[in-house]
């Protein structure tokens, strides 16, 4: 019986124990360094990319433009009312990740999440400067604080803080011009709000890759739990051969060597994972699917003699059919099933719905606001005179001149308050609110009826294309 307090309340949070994990080389190392690499160079390089946008707008390929509520995507133009578009992305995102844990675990965990690129890249850093593992462990175990351990934890903080700055920078670089907002950065003439942004960043880039790690995905990330709703037990996922591997043993010379398993309790799979764990253990919470650990195994089962796959991708169906002598499935069975094709299928629709969408959408478009105070003006001469807010957005590159006009009745005309004219001028990039009169004479149709339909086109006089928008004119009828 323990003799802790009944009433004592349970620890929920346990002390971080610094991880060092040792360098290993393989093919998931290699796939985690390709990654890695592009990763970074996508996020580190596209603010700096250009794409010509005329004269009005700066020339950069991705960009997010709070001021003008415009996002920028090399030819693609988003504007406010069009967000859908951003929803549909973040729609596509959510499917993905369903699709890809259902058929591999955390395999986002593992590969691709910012949280683990960038703890990658600190933990090689770290390895460049303080040396291996072993290296690492006697410098933290030292007690003594000499000048060798002053000089390279400063020289491995310096250049963490050098990463935590290029990140914050790199994300600012977004939201303007990134050669402009540089230049006004090193003058220190940049707006405060970038350099609190980058002040933010720093911090927690150097606190999140260098001291707080495997605890970022274990007690603030959500989604290991979210995930273990979404595997089954088809997933392929990192696991380890119980059956193959126990019992453990080191001592392959002795008599009964010959009743041991092929795991040599080496900790070699331990020692390589970021995380800390031993995967012999059993599925964890902590575990990232990051395969870290299937490279270090098949290193030393290439080095005994023993075939790989002590420690690999497969499923739990799996288990149950080599722990009773039959070959696993075939990988394609696992990723190919219907809850994955399920997954591709509505994450295609919405790709393709998205597709659709962007391209039969217009380069103009018009929305028609009638005036209700008053519903309509009697003239003089008899005239029903009704008013509209006809707001045009010009999605063009060029400032363009829009005809307005109208369709209905054929006694209808229109006067644009401002102007003598039915055209006006619209900037490039726009939205411009214009002020528009319908009148119907004296003993028309419009005039004499209570409402009648009516359609307001608009036409670019440059290019030809047209839009349009349905509305009522009131007349006075019996008033």
């Amino acid at each position: 019986m323990s003799n802790e307090p009944q009433n004592q309340a349970p620890n929920l949070y346990a002390s971080r124990e610094p991880i060092f994990p040792r360098r290993v080389s393989g093919q998931f190392r290699n796939l985690k360094w390709i990654l890695m690499a592009f990763t970074l160079g996508v996020y580190y390089l596209t603010p700096w990319i250009r794409w010509d946008r005329g004269a009005s707008m700066p020339d950069q390929a991705v960009l997010v433009d709070l001021a003008s509520r415009r996002f920028y995507f090399f030819w693609i133009e988003i504007w406010p009312h069009e967000f859908y578009f951003i929803a549909g992305l973040l729609i596509m995102a959510g499917l993905g990740l369903f699709l890809f844990t259902s058929a591999l675990g955390r395999v986002w965990c593992g590969y691709a999440c910012p949280q683990t690129v960038w703890t990658d890249l600190f933990i090689l850093v770290e390895r460049w400067v303080e040396g291996d593992r072993n290296a690492r462990l006697r410098l933290h175990r030292q007690k003594k604080l000499d000048l060798r351990k002053i000089r390279l934890r400063i020289t491995k903080w310096v250049l963490w803080l050098l990463i935590g700055v290029a990140t914050g920078g790199a994300w600012v670089f977004y939201f303007t011009d990134a050669p402009t907002l540089l230049a006004d950065l090193l003058a220190f003439q940049a707006s405060p709000v970038a350099y609190t942004t980058i002040a933010i960043l720093t911090l927690t880039t150097f606190v999140f890759g260098g001291f707080m790690r495997e605890q970022i995905c274990i007690y603030a990330c959500p989604w290991p739990r979210i995930q273990a709703a979404m595997m089954d037990e088809e997933t392929l996922t990192v696991g380890y051969r119980e059956w193959r591997g126990e019992p453990r043993g080191k001592h392959r010379k002795s008599e009964d060597a010959d009743q041991l398993g092929d795991c040599i309790d080496c900790m070699a799979c331990v020692n390589v994972c970021p995380m800390g764990i031993d995967i012999r253990d059993g599925q964890q919470l902590a575990c990232i699917t990051c395969a870290l650990c299937i490279d270090a195994c098949d290193d030393v089962m290439a080095k005994i003699g023993k075939p790989r796959g002590l420690i690999d991708y497969l499923a739990l169906s799996d288990e149950t059919r080599e722990r009773t002598g039959q070959a696993p499935r075939p990988i394609w069975r696992h990723v190919f099933r219907l809850r994955t094709m399920i997954y591709t299928a509505l994450w295609s629709a919405v790709g393709i719905a998205l597709v659709v969408a962007l391209f039969v959408r217009q380069d103009i478009e018009v929305t028609v606001a009638p005036v209700r105070n008053p519903t309509f003006v009697t003239l003089s001469d008899g005239t029903i005179r009704n008013t509209y807010e006809v707001r045009l957005r010009n999605k063009n590159s060029r400032d363009s001149v829009f005809n307005i006009s109208v369709r209905g009745d054929v006694s209808y005309y229109i006067e644009l308050e401002g102007s003598p004219y039915q055209s006006i001028d619209v900037p490039a990039d726009s939205t411009y609110l214009q002020r528009v009169y319908v009148l119907a004479p004296k003993g028309s149709a419009p005039a004499e009826n209570d409402v009648t339909d009516l359609r307001i086109w608009v036409e670019d006089l440059s290019s030809g294309e047209r839009a349009y928008k349905d509305t009522v004119f009131n007349g006075k009828a019996n008033k």
